[in-house]
């Protein structure tokens, strides 16, 4: 028997989340019954399948080009210099950018190994006719290329990344502990990937490279199975409440790891049993209304991992697993709420304003439909690339390629309001189904949010579907991001978000630093009241903002209104930023603003989308911009530049963001409003 199944550790008793409810018992008794016959009923096929002939040269065009240009070449090579560097001066991105650029390469390959046609489709007509891949020296070529990428894998000493290892923490080694694998999402991604390839390409692995499929399958029970049955203190399982999208991404690439890889069937069920019950505490973790905390851009590797994963079960039993769940409803709509227009979404906590490449907006389609979530799938079908990319991974790759042609293009849905109350987040838009105009997105929330930023009660403003008011989003990682330091990163800050100040303080760390709720808003009057002074060590009524979009008027307004004690009688708890010495009499009112930015002397401010790359590009220069006005007009405005050194800001805002600081005249200070309008240019 296997050591995990030996050892005597049991999964955790099953929850009482949706999948427990919906499934029952069998998905533990029975499980390893409902998977006998799993791999006949995936939608993915092995390479001797005739649906990879109906797959044309067209559906992957970038990715054939690529791959034909570094074949032969040398594989990207992780050092352990590379690996140190996280521990030693915080920089993840040297280890984590080879380990990525050689995962992309072998996916190419691994998918040239499958299509390539050598002109005309010749290998596909030969897999059609003959029930074989096709035969050939470049055929040959491309499997030798699989079979370097995959051994190099199996030998690359850690299959997780420096920054999530345990190894200096535990030791104050910077060298990886093969003895000891941790298992993160890197980790995770390495044993999907060689999952996919083992059962696309087995035969040719076999008949290549006799002996590699034993190898994979020895790494992976070593590296991630044996780990996985016989811990439980991963963080990640959320066995203390908090769950977050390590979980969905870790366990569904465990699923594809252990329908593929692990032979014996005890063992293949407990590992899948102990997948089922991590996927449903993520499930159960997800608010009535479908909300994810870490916005649009972590849905794609959180909740949309777990589609994937409730997909393949479904799948590998046969239908039995049925995954039409409510939440899955609610779950398939996030995306489209949260579009601001074109490649614009909200960003909130580490998102980026603008839409990464590579997503598999053919998964969330196909959700989509079979849901009959029409707005959702009129979303994805907008956003349908011309063909993958390496970068979302195998396993997405080959249910792109082997899905056939989806319903591509046409217009994104554009809905006018979205509320969702368990993060206290709207959004809303001038023109239903239309960019044209104005949009404007007010958060609330808490400052304990996963991923979180310190932007309680913030807002963007969009003209004409590209943000002007803005959310910087997320910079490049390094140790500091997710260390005790977070918070000195400007980004994080509650200074460089479009929030209140009030005495200089900067918002508090925690979840008891929050908004309350006291006028939320409806499709009809979209405006969200929220009291902000928790966020700020103060009492919750004594800072209160008003964000609203009158439609009739073409006007974004916000409203904030404060009552505050004495400066000497302040009481500022424990998680604040500020230090006593460093407080100020000052109130303060900051916006971050994108594109270029002119203060006029009459009281108002103007933003064009100048400047903004993507923005330059769909606009020709050319776009319309925002105009701000303000009450009281005395107000002193203060303007500091942020030049963009970070690629990841860069690329999305261009070479600054721009800060508008309001001080208020000393008569404002203990009690007073200040209200910010905004309007399209003409």
């Amino acid at each position: 028997m296997n050591a995990a199944l030996a050892s005597g550790v049991t999964a955790p008793a099953p929850g009482a989340g949706p999948l427990a409810h919906a499934w029952g018992s069998p998905a533990r008794s029975g499980l390893g019954e409902l998977l006998a016959h799993g791999l006949e009923g995936l939608s993915v096929r092995p390479e001797s399948d005739a649906i990879w002939a109906a797959v044309d040269d067209a559906a992957f065009p970038g990715l054939a080009a690529q791959a034909r240009k570094e074949q032969g070449t040398a594989w990207p090579q992780p050092l352990v210099s590379h690996y140190a560097r996280y521990f030693r001066d915080g920089n993840r991105t040297a280890y984590e950018g080879l380990v990525a650029a050689r995962q992309e390469r072998l996916t190419r390959a691994a998918v040239m190994a499958l299509l390539d046609g050598r002109g005309a489709g010749s290998a596909r007509q030969g897999i059609a006719a003959q029930g074989g891949p096709a035969s050939g020296a470049e055929t040959h070529a491309w499997i030798d290329e699989v079979i370097d990428g995959v051994l190099l894998l199996c030998e690359q000493s850690s299959w997780s990344w420096a920054a999530h290892d345990d190894v200096y923490s535990r030791s104050g080694e910077v060298v990886p502990d093969r003895s000891r694998p941790y298992l993160d999402l890197g980790a995770g991604e390495v044993a999907a990937q060689l999952a996919w390839i083992d059962y696309v390409l087995g035969n040719s692995l076999d008949a290549r490279a006799p002996g590699l499929r034993r190898r994979i399958r020895q790494e992976t029970t070593e590296r991630v199975i044996t780990p996985f049955l016989e811990r439980l203190d991963w963080h990640w399982l959320g066995l203390d409440g908090d769950v977050h999208n390590w979980n969905p991404w870790i366990h569904t690439n465990l699923i594809a790891a252990a329908l593929f890889l692990v032979d014996d069937p005890q063992l293949q069920a407990a590992t899948v049993a102990r997948c089922i019950e991590g996927l449903d505490r993520f499930l159960a973790s997800i608010p009535a209304d479908g909300a994810i905390d870490e916005g649009f851009a972590y849905w794609w590797n959180g909740a949309g991992r777990a589609l994937e994963g409730l997909a393949l079960l479904e799948e590998a039993s046969g239908g039995a697993l049925d995954v039409d769940l409510p939440v899955v409803r609610h779950l398939v709509a996030f995306p489209h709420r949260m579009h601001l227009g074109g490649s614009w979404f909200l960003n909130v906590a580490d998102g980026p304003a603008r839409m990464d490449g590579g997503l598999p907006w053919d998964m969330l389609h196909r959700w989509a439909v079979r849901l009959g979530d029409r707005d959702a799938a009129r979303h994805a079908a907008a956003f349908l690339p011309d063909g993958p990319e390496a970068a979302a991974g195998l396993g997405r790759v080959l249910h792109t390629l082997s899905g056939g042609a989806e319903e591509a293009g046409g217009r994104a849905p554009l809905v006018p309001f979205t509320y969702l109350a368990s993060v206290q987040i709207m959004v809303t838009r001038e023109t239903a189904g239309s960019t044209r105009g104005l949009l404007l997105a007010a958060k609330g929330g808490h400052n304990g949010e996963h991923h979180n930023h310190r932007d309680v009660g913030s807002v963007v403003v969009a003209v004409d579907g590209v943000p002007l008011l803005v959310d910087a989003g997320q910079p490049t990682y390094t140790a500091k991001t997710f260390g005790p330091d977070r918070y000195e990163i400007r980004a994080m800050q509650s200074a460089w978000h479009s929030v209140p100040a009030p005495f200089g303080l900067e918002q508090g760390t925690g979840k008891a630093f929050a908004a309350d709720v006291l006028h939320p808003p409806t499709p009809e009057e979209p405006m969200l009241r929220l009291a902000l002074g928790a966020a700020y060590g103060l009492r919750p009524e004594q800072w209160i903002r008003t964000s609203s979009l009158d439609r009739a008027a073409r006007q974004v307004a916000v409203t904030d209104r404060w009552d505050l004690p004495d400066l000497s009688d302040l009481r500022v708890p424990p998680g604040t930023a500020i230090s006593p010495e460093s407080r100020t009499p000052d109130v303060g009112i900051t916006y971050l603003a994108a594109g270029t930015v002119s203060v006029g002397p009459d009281g108002s401010a103007t933003i064009l989308p100048a400047g903004i790359p993507s923005a330059d590009k769909q606009l020709g220069g050319h776009g319309r911009g925002a105009v701000l006005r303000w009450e009281p007009a005395a107000a002193v405005v203060l303007v500091d530049e942020w030049p963009l050194d970070d690629p990841l800001l860069s690329d999305v805002w261009g070479a600054r963001l721009t800060r508008l600081r309001f001080r208020l005249p000393e008569e404002f200070r203990a009690a007073g409003a200040f209200t910010l309008t905004v309007e399209a240019t003409s």
